[in-house]
Order: structure tokens, then C-alpha cells, then sequence
């Protein structure tokens, strides 16, 4: 083997060690992506209930304020 084989395979076996290091960060980062979109689909969930109640508790509001003048006027 000359020093030009050993030039190219230390060159091959230096890539491959980048491949290898960059294929362990994309399963990383595919993890921590699937993670973030389970998150979001909570949030998401989480951010509709409290629309609802909000909703909920306008409607009560509104309509205790509706009783409210009515018995004013009724008064």
C-alpha cells in the first residue's frame, strides 16, 4: 500500500465517521421532532377546551347580566 491508498482510506474513514455522526443527529432530531408534534397536538387540544370554557363562562356572564337588568327594570 502506498501513501496515496492511505491518504484515500484515511479520507474514507473519516467520512464515514461524519456519516455516522450525522445519521445519530437526524435520529435525534427525527425524535425530537415527533415529540414536538405530540406536544403541539396537546396544546392544540388543551387551547380548544379553553376556548369552550371561555365561551362558556361568556355566555353565563352575559346572561346574568340580561337577568340582572331585567330585574332592574322589573323593579
Amino acid at each position: 500500500m502506498n501513501n496515496n491508498d492511505t491518504a484515500q482510506s484515511s479520507d474514507i474513514i473519516a467520512l464515514e465517521e461524519k456519516l455516522d455522526d450525522l445519521i445519530k443527529h437526524y435520529d435525534l432530531l427525527k425524535i425530537e421532532n415527533k415529540s414536538l408534534k405530540i406536544k403541539q397536538e396537546e396544546l392544540v387540544r388543551e387551547k380548544a377546551k379553553l376556548i369552550e370554557k371561555t365561551s362558556s363562562a361568556r355566555h353565563q356572564v352575559e346572561s346574568m347580566i340580561t337577568r340582572l337588568k331585567s330585574m332592574e327594570h322589573g323593579a
